[in-house]
C-alpha cells in the first residue's frame, strides 16, 4: 500500500527541520537533525514493513534519505513482542499476517544513536458495508452535455458506528493509464479525506483517466489524518510544525484497515 503521503513526506519534513533549526540554538539543532524518519503503515492482512531513513540534505535529489541499517526493531501488541527482520537496507519486516488484530495497540521500538525511538498506533476496525452506486462509470467527453462535470458519477457508502476516520485511495491498475482531461498533468492515483462521514459523492470531474481503478476505503487513525491535512495545506509558515507520532524521531507510524471496490471507467 502506498498512499501519496509516502512520497511527499520527506521534502516537507526536510523543510520543516530547516525552518525549525533556523530559530533554535545549535545544541537543539543537532538533536533535531539526527532524528530518524520512520515510515510505517500497519495494514491488517498484509505483511508488516517499516522503513527507517536518515533526513535528507538540501542537495540530495533522491526521493528518500539514506536508509538506516542494522537496527534491532521490535513490535509489540501489548502481550507479545516480535523482532522484525531487515529484508532490505533500512526496511524491517515481519510476515505473520495474523499478528495484526483490530482493537490492539501496537508499539514500535528501536535504539538509534543511544536514544530509544518509539511510536504507538491502535488498529482500527475494518470498514463495514462498503458499497458504490455505480462501479462502471461512463465519463462524458468535453462535447457531451448529458452530464455536467459537477454531476455525481458514483456515491460511496459505508457504516461508521464508531465514528472512525476514513480516506478513500484511488489506484489505477493499468500499465499505461490514458488521460482524458485537458487539465495539465493530474495525478493518476490520489487520496480523498472523507473524515468521519458515512458517504462520499464522487464527481465526474474528479476522474482524469479511464481504465480500471480500485477505490480503497481505509479506516485510519488521527495521526494519519493530521499528516494528510498538514501536507495538503503546507506553507512556509507551518512547515516547522509537520506532525509526527514518533518519539525521538520523525515520520509516521500508523495502523489501518481496508476494503476495496473495483471501478471500470470508460468514455463515450
Amino acid at each position: 500500500m502506498e498512499i501519496k503521503i509516502h512520497h511527499l513526506f520527506y521534502t516537507l519534513m526536510l523543510l520543516g527541520v530547516i525552518a525549525f533549526s533556523s530559530c533554535q540554538k545549535s545544541s537543539v539543532d543537532l538533536a533535531v537533525t539526527n532524528k530518524p524518519v520512520v515510515v510505517g503503515y500497519l495494514i491488517a492482512g498484509q505483511p508488516i514493513s517499516i522503513k527507517v531513513y536518515q533526513q535528507k540534505e538540501l542537495s540530495d535529489t533522491a526521493t528518500y534519505g539514506a536508509a538506516i541499517k542494522g537496527l534491532a526493531v521490535t513490535l509489540s501488541d501489548g502481550t507479545q513482542n516480535v523482532s522484525l527482520t531487515e529484508s532490505a537496507a533500512g526496511t524491517y519486516t515481519y510476515s505473520n499476517n495474523s499478528f495484526l488484530v483490530a482493537g490492539k495497540t501496537y508499539t514500535l521500538k528501536f535504539t538509534y544513536l543511544n536514544s530509544t525511538v518509539s511510536a504507538q498506533s491502535l488498529m482500527p476496525a475494518k470498514p463495514q458495508n462498503y458499497t458504490a452506486t455505480h462501479t462502471t462509470i461512463n465519463l462524458p467527453t468535453s462535447t457531451t452535455s448529458l452530464f455536467s462535470t459537477d454531476s455525481v458519477a458514483t456515491t460511496f457508502r459505508w457504516s461508521n458506528t464508531d465514528s472512525l476516520y476514513h480516506v478513500i485511495a484511488f489506484k489505477n491498475d493499468d500499465t499505461a493509464p490514458f488521460q482524458i482531461s485537458s487539465r495539465g498533468n493530474p495525478p493518476v492515483n490520489f487520496t480523498v479525506n472523507v473524515n468521519k462521514t458515512v458517504e462520499y459523492q464522487m464527481q465526474f470531474r474528479s476522474f482524469n483517466y479511464i481504465g480500471i481503478y480500485r477505490a480503497i476505503l481505509y479506516s485510519v487513525n488521527k495521526e494519519y489524518i493530521d499528516l494528510l491535512n498538514n501536507q495538503s495545506g503546507s506553507s512556509s509558515q507551518n512547515l516547522a510544525n509537520i506532525p509526527t507520532n514518533v518519539n525521538n524521531g520523525l515520520g509516521i507510524f500508523t495502523a489501518m484497515q481496508a476494503d476495496t471496490i473495483k471501478l471500470t471507467l470508460t468514455q463515450y
